[in-house]
């Protein structure tokens, strides 16, 4: 039997709201279970709901997405976040992934992508539009690091953090920072699938990281990339 995708939308806009509810229970594989008009409500409907994936806005009246989703991320077994906005600054998209949202899609994107976007997600590949790919890449190779509140200390702390890893793992982190999934990586790096995910599960852990995407954040401000 297929696995369900269980899914909280939140956005501060009903008709955005309710697009969105039409558009993936389209998908045979993906279940609404709750929607949300603000960012405080976030935890008490993902307590009650328990969803895999909250598609979440950034800009609502009280609590943005950002902080919604970093303090929804601290907590015990979190559901993925996949951003999607209207918006593209540095800033959002960096702040967005450290907060540790695992993908930044913007709403403009055709219904067939995000629904793909949803599953990516959930399966452990992250998923970032083509406009927050440019924006990250400026970021964090000094384009857009001022704006986006990069430390000066960045680089020393992000090579001191992939020191830890091992020579596999280093492998493993760089082929993540170029996009590859885990089958890519499994072909290149001559291990199975089930070891990629082992390593990259092991790279979270060590780093103290929440997702794929700032496995690449690390790699790209360690100058690895």
């Amino acid at each position: 039997m297929e696995q369900v995708t269980r899914v909280l939308i939140v956005d501060d806009d009903p008709l955005v709201r309710s697009g969105l509810r039409m558009m993936l229970s389209g998908a045979e594989d993906i279940e609404v279970v709750a929607e949300a008009a603000d960012g405080t409500e976030v935890l008490p409907l993902v307590e009650a709901h328990r969803p895999d994936l909250v598609l979440m806005d950034i800009r609502m009246p009280r609590m943005d997405g950002l902080r919604a989703t970093a303090e929804l991320r601290r907590g015990p077994r979190p559901p993925e976040v996949l951003i999607l906005t209207t918006f593209t600054t540095d800033g959002y998209v960096l702040e967005a992934l450290r907060a540790g949202a695992a993908g930044y899609v913007l709403k403009h994107t055709p219904p067939s992508q995000i629904v793909a976007a949803v599953r990516n997600v959930v399966a452990g590949e992250p998923v970032l539009s083509p406009a927050a790919v440019k924006q990250l890449i400026g970021a964090v190779t000094g384009g857009g690091e001022e704006a986006a509140g990069a430390r000066p200390d960045d680089r020393g702390e992000a090579e001191r953090l992939l020191g830890l890893l091992g020579g596999r793992e280093r492998e493993v982190a760089l082929a993540v920072a170029l996009g590859r999934t885990n089958a890519e990586i499994s072909a290149s790096l001559y291990m199975s699938v089930p070891t990629v995910k082992a390593h990259v599960s092991h790279i979270l852990t060590k780093l103290d990281l929440n997702n794929r995407v700032q496995i690449a954040l690390a790699v790209y401000r360690a100058g690895l990339v």
